[in-house]
């Protein structure tokens, strides 16, 4: 079985008293590659995930998931902490047809500049628009369960580090 490693970002910022989350709308071919056997898509007009991308050669997943938010969403972001990982296995809609094992490692972030959606026109070709989102009820909108499950957790992250807004 093929592996892959990913790396993506939970990007928090706060307006008023209110955090919000950036996330993906993936263009509907892009997003048939990211359903997996652990969190199928649920029933949703609108399919939204988190920014995330392989690990390129040499490249520490940390800064994959910085480097995937800026193309994907347009953000530039700071590394809060390390969320977790998620793994499953999913059947590459392309080419080869290949079963995949693959593992995201997840990365909280906080926003520091940029303009949501503001990503060139190459990366149209995966992302429809990103977006911010209030993060209560984020888990609700997102569409696999790994990625809610890391939403989850940073929110926990929040409400044990009450200073991570400053």
């Amino acid at each position: 079985m093929v592996r892959e490693i990913s790396a993506g970002g939970v990007v928090l910022r706060r307006v008023d008293e209110n955090w919000q989350v950036a996330v993906i709308e993936p263009q509907k071919e892009a997003a048939g590659a990211s359903n997996d056997t652990s969190g199928r898509k649920t029933s949703q007009k609108m399919l939204l995930a988190l920014p995330k991308g392989l690990v390129d050669p040499g490249e520490k997943p940390e800064e994959t998931a910085l480097r995937e938010v800026k193309e994907e969403t347009g953000l530039t972001a700071l590394l809060i902490s390390k969320l977790g990982d998620t793994k499953y296995v999913y059947v590459r809609s392309w080419g080869d047809k290949q079963r995949v094992f693959k593992i995201v490692s997840f990365y909280l972030l906080r926003y520091e500049s940029g303009e949501i959606d503001d990503v060139t026109a190459a990366m149209r070709i995966e992302v429809k628009r990103a977006l911010w989102i209030p993060l209560e009820g984020a888990v609700q909108q997102l569409a696999y369960r790994g990625e809610k499950e890391m939403v989850r957790l940073a929110q926990q992250y929040l409400q044990e580090h009450t200073d991570a807004g400053r």
